[in-house]
């Protein structure tokens, strides 16, 4: 796994060591002194024309690192914790990246990724500014079968709508889900058979709704916190 940029690449030097296979370098002193010396043995440096190629035309900011590749939680293991969020139908890494940054910083115990076979976690790792290489993150292609596998171990199933209960006054169990739909379809129809509770952000002006992304920070701050 290929990642780039300066932010995303010294996260992982400072908090991924076992995983980091190469460094790759393309500006001079990109590096403090101590990655650099850390490293040392596993840096090569590049001309820009195939950092370039590398990163495939994006920002590379001078530096690359080639990783092990993205290491994917497990159910049994995210069955154990409190607070899951399923995603059905989300495609896109820019937004699935923000959705993971929000969960990681406020407290969400892992990501559940519904409805899609693979996701390009190099992406995902870059759009969540590395957080992904901390958050327990898996892909189920089934959400019918993540969502009677959590219910089965006492999960409550909360749903984000625009019509649902009004968040600010909702109050939840203390294992708990929360599925996101895609902006395009919102969540799917097999997936609300299995929701016990809708709920909404409550818009103070007309407008058409939140990115998925925005919403899910909304979402997910209270849900850790509003428990009954």
């Amino acid at each position: 796994m290929i990642i780039y940029g300066k932010q995303v690449c010294l996260h992982a030097l400072q908090e991924h060591e076992s995983a980091i296979k190469t460094v790759y370098i393309a500006k001079k002193g990109i590096l403090p002194h101590k990655l650099f010396d850390a490293y040392h043995p596993r840096i090569k440096f590049l001309e820009e024309k195939w950092a370039q190629s590398m990163s495939k035309g994006g920002n590379h900011q001078g530096i690359l690192v080639e990783m092990e590749p993205f290491k994917e939680s497990d159910l049994t293991t995210l069955k154990k914790e409190n607070f899951i969020v399923v995603l059905d139908g989300l495609t896109d890494t820019g937004n699935i990246g923000a959705i993971v940054r929000s969960a990681y910083a406020l407290g969400a115990d892992g990501i559940i990724a519904t409805g899609v076979k693979t996701l390009n976690f190099s992406a995902i790792v870059r759009t969540s500014s590395g957080a992904l290489l901390n958050m327990p993150f898996m892909i189920m292609p089934n959400i019918l079968d993540v969502l009677n596998e959590l219910k089965q171990v006492n999960f409550t199933i909360y749903g984000a709508e625009m019509n649902g209960v009004a968040l600010e006054s909702s109050q939840f169990n203390e294992k708990r889900v929360l599925v996101l739909g895609s902006e395009g379809e919102g969540i799917s129809k097999r997936a609300k058979s299995k929701i016990d509770e809708m709920i909404s952000i409550e818009m103070k002006h007309e407008f058409d709704s939140l990115n998925v992304s925005a919403a899910a920070a909304i979402l997910i701050h209270r849900m850790k916190y509003a428990i009954k």
